[in-house]
């Protein structure tokens, strides 16, 4: 890969004085999603600025890198749905999304397992809709015990329903993570909560001792105090997709975990009302013009 090129995908590193795992942490894979990007820029100024003592190594990738210069969700494809089989066997890209995949690829064979036999990751994401953070699991390897040791809530299940999102390739990677979605895409509230969850998971991962954060334990208390009801756990029961030539509309002011009701319209398709089949929970309806994940319905995990 080009060095130039390398060097703009690669939003920071920082080298622990201490030998350890390797945190891994991708953001902008969605190009209209810049927060999480802008808080790993945040957390490498704090981390240069503070020199803590840390174990192992802090990592920081663009995803879609030109899709985040257009601030477009994509250019030719959704890079969270590039990372398919198909995909991943071939060497000639068919897409612009595919060419960013395969960039990111190249990187990480400098972070093997061999160099780093302990590896996590985050990857961070914004929604369309007002929601509280939250972090999407896949019960693969230890992601689901990883993510239990975060406030907040935790949904399982989106990366067994979609093919080719790249939590999905980490973890058949053998690394273990998540995906974080901060809230919605504008909300200075969602470059914070991004900020939070980084600053938390290199305390869990690569012991970084909080109070050597600035603005300990401020940070930490505003985000833990989102959560009033505590850790929940959610598991997916349906998603509506969205086929090319549909036509579909949520109907408006549905926020991210917003309990529905059986019967209730919760969107129209091709001038035909979508009706709830379940007392449950909305979960990412659809609130852009990008993007085949009309809403997902969820429930409390027992």
């Amino acid at each position: 890969m080009n060095e130039n090129k390398q060097n703009t995908r690669i939003i920071g590193k920082y080298e622990g004085d201490k030998e350890g795992p390797l945190l891994l942490v991708t953001a902008g894979v969605h190009g209209n999603e810049p927060s999480g990007v802008k808080a790993l820029e945040s957390v490498f100024a704090e981390l240069k600025k503070t020199q803590p003592s840390l174990k192992g190594t802090l990592l920081g990738l663009r995803g879609n890198d030109k899709a985040l210069g257009k601030g477009k969700r994509f250019i030719d494809e959704d890079l969270n749905r590039t990372w398919t089989e198909k995909n991943l066997q071939t060497n000639t890209p068919a897409s612009h999304e595919q060419k960013e995949m395969q960039e990111i690829i190249e990187i990480l064979k400098d972070y093997s397992e061999e160099k780093y036999p302990e590896r996590y990751f985050i990857d961070c994401h914004t929604t369309s809709s007002d929601s509280l953070p939250y972090i999407s699991v896949q019960e693969v390897g230890k992601n689901d015990a990883f993510a239990h040791r975060f406030p907040g809530y935790i949904v399982r299940g989106f990366s067994d329903i979609v093919d080719g999102s790249i939590d999905k390739y980490f973890s058949k990677q053998g690394i273990t993570g998540f995906t974080f979605e901060a809230g919605q895409h504008t909300a200075k509230t969602s470059e914070e909560n991004h900020r939070a969850i980084i600053l938390l998971a290199l305390n869990e991962a690569c012991g970084l001792d909080l109070k050597n954060i600035s603005d300990h334990p401020e940070f930490k208390e505003t985000y833990e105090n989102k959560f009033e009801q505590g850790q929940k756990t959610f598991k997916i029961i349906y998603r509506h997709g969205i086929e090319d030539e549909t036509e579909f509309k949520m109907k408006p002011g549905f926020e991210n975990f917003e309990k529905i009701t059986k019967g209730q319209v919760l969107a129209v398709q091709d001038g035909k009302e979508i009706k709830s089949e379940w007392d449950a929970r909305i979960f990412m309806p659809l609130y852009q013009s990008q993007g085949n994940d009309g809403f997902f319905v969820i429930e409390e995990a027992e």
